[in-house]
């Protein structure tokens, strides 16, 4: 018997790293989103957690990171360290993953994902954590959390994955994982100073909307190059992760119209990022029409969930990092077990919608499994953090502000 020739695809090669290169974007994107939403005396703060994340999980990623969540299963639960220092992830395609790519340009491609995860996280708990607990946590949670439900995910062998469980570029992986600890983080360090009374707006929603439209822009990466090559999948995904995202943008402003009187710019970016989350696990598995059904559903649910619930249960997450990312995640997951279709990507499965009932209640339990787990570990790392070298700066540093008293640095001069 001939042996099958593995041959790298130059077109697929320069999709999936042009792909990685806008997946990294939109941590830079996530900080100037979050960044604008902020009060000016912590600009800088998040600025400099956001791309120190940027650093600290890509050594992770290559030292030990993407073994873990990629390497040769363990029972289903983790990939081990066969990969640890990348050995063996060469030049060669892996077929296990990508069969027309150079190895080492998927690991590059997941090492972008492994980035933004635990910076969505900084929404929940931004102002007030101290910049060596935030890299402490932020290293343990992207080793104990992420990789693992990674590999539960998307590795072969995963346990998640064994179900028949679909997601497509990180519903679970990325939204639900990242947003049940953005829950936690919210609980365990309680309320800013003065919330909500003395909370001031958002200081530059100029600079959140240039986030917002870095992260629209960098999303294309995320979900069509989750596809793994240039060919119709992701042109696919391409297309309804531009339709949700608009769609999700404009229900948003029109709940504000309904419900606050007026729309607002803040309201249109927050939708907008809640239909992207909520089309990325459907993304290469949802049509058009479906995306639209998503993208209404998002803006719906997380609007409820800022608008009302947060007020009602009294919890400080600062930016939505949970309400946007863990519930839009939530539906997103969830609504994949609604709206797939085998017409899109026979790879994949029916949902409810298309004779396939079976498929939501696997998705159901994917997200439950995600979220039950990320929560309790979450929660645990960030009292181990507070027990040794604490989460929150003083009160005095708070009321300064953290990008003096954590950097010594101001993000704006006034010259008098």
């Amino acid at each position: 018997m001939n042996a099958v020739v593995v041959r790298v695809d130059t077109g697929d090669t320069a999709w999936l790293l042009m792909s990685a290169a806008l997946v990294l974007f939109m941590t830079p994107g996530l900080a100037f989103f979050y960044g604008g939403l902020v009060r000016r005396k912590n600009i800088l703060s998040v600025l400099m957690q956001c791309f120190m994340m940027i650093c600290v999980v890509t050594l992770q990623w290559v030292a030990f990171g993407y073994s873990l969540a990629f390497g040769p299963s363990h029972g289903g639960w983790i990939g081990g360290l066969t990969w640890a220092g990348l050995r063996g992830v060469g030049l060669e395609p892996n077929p296990d993953y990508a069969a027309t790519v150079p190895h080492q340009a998927f690991m590059a491609f997941q090492m972008m994902f492994a980035v933004i995860t635990p910076a969505l996280i900084i929404g929940a708990y931004a102002e007030r954590m101290k910049f060596i607990s935030f890299c402490l946590f932020s290293l343990l949670w992207t080793t104990l959390v992420y990789d693992p439900v990674c590999h539960w995910v998307w590795g072969v062998g995963g346990m998640i994955r064994a179900t028949g469980a679909l997601d497509f570029a990180g519903g679970t992986v990325v939204h639900v994982n990242a947003g049940m600890a953005a829950l936690a983080a919210a609980l365990v360090m309680g309320r800013r100073q003065g919330y909500p009374e003395r909370i001031s707006p958002p200081h530059n929603l100029p600079m959140a909307v240039l986030g917002a439209g870095l992260l629209w822009f960098g999303w294309f990466g995320f979900n069509a190059g989750s596809a793994l090559s240039s060919g119709a999948l992701a042109t696919s995904a391409f297309v309804v992760t531009h339709v949700a995202a608009a769609t999700a943008g404009l229900t948003w402003a029109a709940l504000d119209w309904k419900f606050s009187a007026k729309p607002t710019v803040l309201g249109m970016i927050t939708g907008a990022v809640a239909g992207l989350v909520a089309i990325t696990p459907a993304s290469g598995y949802v049509n058009p029409l479906g995306a639209v059904g998503i993208g209404i559903g998002v803006s719906a649910i997380c609007f409820f969930a800022v608008a009302v619930v947060k007020d009602r249960l009294g919890y400080d997450d600062s930016l939505d990092a949970f309400g946007v990312h863990g519930i839009g995640g939530m539906w997103g997951a969830v609504a994949t077990g609604l709206f797939a279709t085998k017409g899109v990507n026979p790879a994949g499965a029916d949902g409810w919608l298309y004779g396939n009932p079976s498929l939501l209640f696997i998705q159901v339990k994917a997200v439950a499994i995600t979220a039950t787990y990320s929560f309790a570990v979450s929660w645990a790392l960030l009292k181990l953090v507070d027990l040794t070298v604490g989460l929150r700066p003083d009160g005095q540093a708070e009321r300064i502000g953290l990008d003096l008293t954590e950097h010594r640095e101001s993000g704006y001069t006034v010259l008098e």
